[in-house]
C-alpha cells in the first residue's frame, strides 16, 4: 500500500468514500484536495478529519501554484484524481466550468505531477502513479445490444461526457510523451451514501419522503450500468496500486437498469420500510427528456476482473437497499444537502 496518496476532489462523492476507505481500512497518509464547489460536503468526512494520517486543503487544481506547494509539502506516491464537474444537466446549461476544471485542471495537475515525478530518486519514479478517474459516457451511447470495452471508440454528446473525454486524452499523451506512470479507469453511474442530491438516485428518496412528484426523463427507458460506490472504491484502489501504467481499466456494476426500474425499486423499498397511504410509485411523473440524453450505457469489467482479480461486491438490490437504509437514517444531512442543492440552483450564495 502507497505510503502517500493525493486525492482531488475528496470532498465529493466518491472522493469522500475513497479517503474514508482508506483511512479506516489502510495505513495510508490520505491528502484531500477538494475546491468545495456546490457537490463537496465536508460533512462526508467528519469521520476521519481528526485522523494524523489526513490532511485536507481547499484549493483549485487549475491553481498551479498551489498544487505545486501541496506536492512539494506532502511528496505523494500517488495521485488520484477525481476532481471534477460532473453533471450533464449543468454542463448542458454552463458548459464553461466543465471546459475549465475537468480539462485546463486536469492539464495543470498533469504538470505539477509530471514536475515532481520527474525530480525524484529512480526507485520512487519507478512507484509513482497518476490515476485518473473517467466516466462510460466518453464512449457515447449503446444500442440494444453491446457492451463498453477498454477499445471502444469515444462518441461523447454532452459537453461534460466531451470535458472528460479531452482530458482523458490529455493523460495518455502525456505518458505516451512524457513516460508519466498514469492509469485511467471509466466507471458506470454510481450510487450509495453521501451522493449529492441532484443525482437520480437521493433525489428520487428525497421526492418520495416529502410526497412530491418524482421526476422521470422521458419514458424512463434510458438504460444505465449501476456501481455501488463502495465496490468502485475498492476498484480504484487496486488499478493504483496494482494497475499496469499505460493502460485504462472499465468499472462497472454488472447491474443495468432503466431509469424508470430504478425509481420503481426505490419506491418498493419505501413501500416496505417506511410505508404511506398512497403507493410511492404514484409520484412518478415523466417530464420532456433533456438534450443528448443517450439511450444506453453498459460496462464489459472483464479486464479489470481477470487482471486485478475485482468483482463488485453487491448486485443492485443489495446496495440499493443500503443506500436507501442511510439516507433514512442521515436524514438530516440529507436536509441539508437538499437545500444547498436549490440555493445553488437559485442563485443563492449558500454555504458547502
Amino acid at each position: 500500500m502507497l505510503k502517500v496518496m493525493l486525492v482531488t476532489g475528496g470532498a465529493g462523492f466518491i472522493g469522500s468514500a475513497v479517503v474514508r476507505h482508506l483511512i479506516a481500512r489502510t495505513d495510508t497518509t490520505v491528502v484531500n484536495v477538494d475546491k468545495l464547489t456546490y457537490a463537496a460536503n465536508l460533512e462526508s468526512l467528519k469521520a476521519v478529519e481528526d485522523s494524523d494520517r489526513y490532511a485536507f486543503y481547499k484549493a483549485d487544481i487549475v491553481d498551479r501554484n498551489g498544487m505545486r506547494d501541496i506536492f512539494q509539502r506532502h511528496r505523494p506516491d500517488a495521485v488520484l484524481h477525481l476532481a471534477a464537474e460532473s453533471h450533464v444537466d449543468r454542463s448542458i446549461d454552463g458548459p464553461r466550468d466543465f471546459i475549465n476544471t475537468n480539462i485546463l485542471g486536469t492539464y495543470t495537475l498533469l504538470e505539477i505531477a509530471r514536475e515532481y515525478w520527474s525530480g525524484l530518486s529512480s526507485e520512487r519514479r519507478e512507484g509513482f502513479r497518476f490515476h485518473h478517474v473517467s466516466t462510460d459516457e466518453v464512449y457515447g451511447s449503446l444500442g440494444e445490444g453491446g457492451y463498453f470495452t477498454e477499445s471502444t471508440p469515444y462518441r461523447p454528446n454532452s459537453p461534460y461526457s466531451a470535458s472528460k473525454a479531452a482530458s482523458d486524452h490529455l493523460v495518455r499523451a502525456w505518458r505516451e510523451t512524457y513516460g508519466l506512470p498514469v492509469l485511467i479507469s471509466n466507471c458506470s453511474n454510481n450510487y450509495g451514501p453521501y451522493q449529492h442530491p441532484e443525482k437520480l438516485i437521493p433525489l428520487v428518496i428525497h421526492k418520495a419522503l416529502h410526497r412530491q412528484p418524482i421526476p422521470v426523463y422521458g419514458a424512463g427507458d434510458n438504460v444505465r450500468d449501476w456501481l455501488y460506490v463502495e465496490d468502485h472504491v475498492r476498484a480504484l484502489i487496486r488499478i493504483v496500486t496494482g494497475g499496469k501504467p499505460g493502460e485504462v481499466y472499465n468499472v462497472g456494476g454488472n447491474s443495468e437498469k432503466q431509469n424508470i426500474e430504478v425509481v420503481r425499486e426505490i419506491c418498493r423499498i419505501l413501500d416496505e420500510v417506511r410505508p404511506h397511504a398512497q403507493p410511492y410509485s404514484d409520484l412518478v411523473t415523466f417530464v420532456e427528456d433533456r438534450p443528448g440524453h443517450d439511450r444506453r450505457y453498459a460496462i464489459d469489467a472483464t479486464k479489470i476482473s481477470r487482471e486485478l482479480a475485482w468483482n463488485p461486491d453487491e448486485d443492485f438490490t443489495s446496495g440499493l437497499e443500503k443506500t436507501v437504509s442511510w439516507y433514512l437514517q442521515n436524514q438530516k444531512w440529507c436536509e441539508a444537502a437538499m437545500q444547498h442543492y436549490q440555493g445553488q440552483r437559485l442563485g443563492l450564495k449558500v454555504a458547502p
